[in-house]
């Protein structure tokens, strides 16, 4: 199968691609502290795989190329725990703009971002609908766990923290099924403080605390409970979940695209 990574395509490809109606997937991620026991890559190794994994599921039913991750996002709530490379909101939004523009450059009018990190999602919701309103494009964006909540929720996936959680049960597991040398198991706290604040308002809502915004010490819940196996099991779900709404998403532009 020709490779979907847009960057082992020459500029004829892409072009061509774009032309043709292709859409560009563009996935986001970070590099921040991830607790005392997960690398601080976590939240890129994570949206790597599921972007890999969907894409390559969705392009059996609709055109996609996959741009580069992108590894720093706005993480600026880790940066008093260290370990952390971070874009200020403002500069992150400008970035995310300027990437939306080059790819509108290239020729694509239909734009996906894929999201690995709870710091960007706000950001990049407000970078899809300005490309909208500035361009005839059309753009889609999403977080991976908001994608995949349902189904998570029906496999019990907060049965061992919160769901995604920050350094928790939840990613840990992934860790573990995914890059298991990464996770220093003998660093696992058992146990953790509990906030019942943190998400504790309906879905979209916000609310924080200065320094606690991802938990007590940097993580939202204890990771004891994480296997490999229910790893496997989350991002199973997550890529199953994540393919379907890759290939729905864009099929709803094409129908749409007919019915103008």
């Amino acid at each position: 199968m020709t490779s979907l990574w847009m960057y082992e395509r020459t500029r004829e490809e892409i072009s061509e691609f774009a032309r043709a109606g292709g859409a560009a997937v563009v996935p986001l991620a970070a590099t921040e502290q991830h607790g005392p026991h997960l690398p601080v890559y976590t939240d890129t190794i994570i949206c790597e795989h599921i972007a890999r994994e969907a894409g390559e599921r969705a392009a059996e039913q609709v055109p996609l190329l996959i741009a580069p991750v992108l590894p720093i996002g706005c993480s600026q709530h880790h940066l008093a725990f260290g370990g952390t490379l971070s874009f200020a909101s403002e500069t992150y939004l400008r970035m995310l703009r300027d990437l939306g523009e080059s790819l509108v450059a290239d020729g694509f009018r239909r734009i996906i971002f894929l999201n690995g990190h709870g710091g960007n999602d706000p950001i990049m919701h407000q970078t899809a609908s300005d490309l909208a309103v500035r361009h005839p494009i059309w753009t889609a964006s999403a977080s991976y766990w908001s994608v995949a909540g349902e189904a998570l929720r029906s496999i019990g996936a907060s049965r061992v923290g919160m769901v995604p959680g920050h350094a928790g049960g939840f990613e840990t597991a992934a860790m573990l099924a995914l890059r298991p040398e990464l996770v220093r198991r003998d660093r696992i706290p058992a146990e953790h403080v509990h906030r019942p604040w943190i998400n504790s308002g309906p879905p979209g809502a916000f609310i924080g605390r200065h320094l606690e915004l991802t938990g007590v010490d940097g993580y939202t819940d204890a990771a004891s409970q994480a296997t490999p196996e229910l790893g496997e099991l989350y991002l199973e779900t997550i890529v199953s979940s994540v393919a379907a709404w890759l290939v729905r998403t864009l099929q709803a532009m094409e129908e749409g695209e007919r019915s103008r």
